[in-house]
């Protein structure tokens, strides 16, 4: 387990470390050219309830979002709100993938008899792993990047640090938060879905939800 959370969170810093600064990026150049998994499943769901010895049916869809219209004062919010979007569509899926590895990954190592066969197959993972991710991460802008600690955390309910910290150590995990310094990030970022990220929340709960 120590392998797959070393590899993929120590990736978060790397988002920064091979990032740029977005200021003058608009929407379109944000999001990039590399398609992203998709983060809205559609869903409808039939079935009946028994209601006063009748049974009825019914069809359960996604949840639908209800926000204030969103009001900006002048085109640089505009940009900068199309830019978040842009962006949170880009690193939503590698968060909600990091969350799902690091689950089915932990989920099969329970099958195995040996601690030498579990080590065999974190080597595979981590192989794949690197082949697979480090050419997305080095893709990430420097604020994408630092979304992307951000939105680990939600889909984890830890931060990166807390994680490292549990399953390596303090020495490695202040290690890599001072890497990820060096780039102007922080592993121990938490994610406040009521305060200074409830704009982040509302634009993950629609993309979510398949509304933008």
């Amino acid at each position: 387990m120590r392998y797959i959370l070393m590899l993929m969170l120590c990736l978060c810093g790397l988002g920064t470390a091979y990032g740029q600064d977005v200021s003058n990026v608009d929407a379109e150049d944000a999001e990039g050219k590399e398609p992203s998994s998709p983060t809205f499943v559609p869903m409808v769901k039939v079935s009946k309830a028994l209601v006063g010895g009748d049974s009825i049916q019914y069809v359960e869809l996604n949840a639908l979002y209800i926000y204030p219209k969103q009001v900006f004062t002048d085109p640089r919010q505009r940009q900068a709100y199309n830019r978040l979007v842009a962006n949170i569509k880009k690193v939503l899926p590698i968060a909600k993938e990091v969350n799902a590895i690091i689950i089915e990954t932990y989920e099969y190592l329970q099958t195995l008899p040996t601690k030498k066969a579990r080590d065999e197959h974190m080597k595979l993972v981590e192989k794949d792993i690197r082949k697979r991710y480090t050419p997305r991460m080095k893709k990430l802008t420097y604020s994408q990047g630092k979304l992307l600690i951000k939105l680990v955390y939600r889909e984890c309910d830890s931060s990166s640090y807390q994680l490292i910290q549990a399953f390596l150590g303090p020495v490695r995990a202040g290690f890599y938060q001072a890497f990820a310094s060096l780039f102007g990030a922080s592993l121990t970022k938490k994610y406040d879905p009521e305060g200074v990220d409830r704009y982040t929340e509302r634009i993950v709960k629609q993309v979510e939800a398949g509304q933008i």
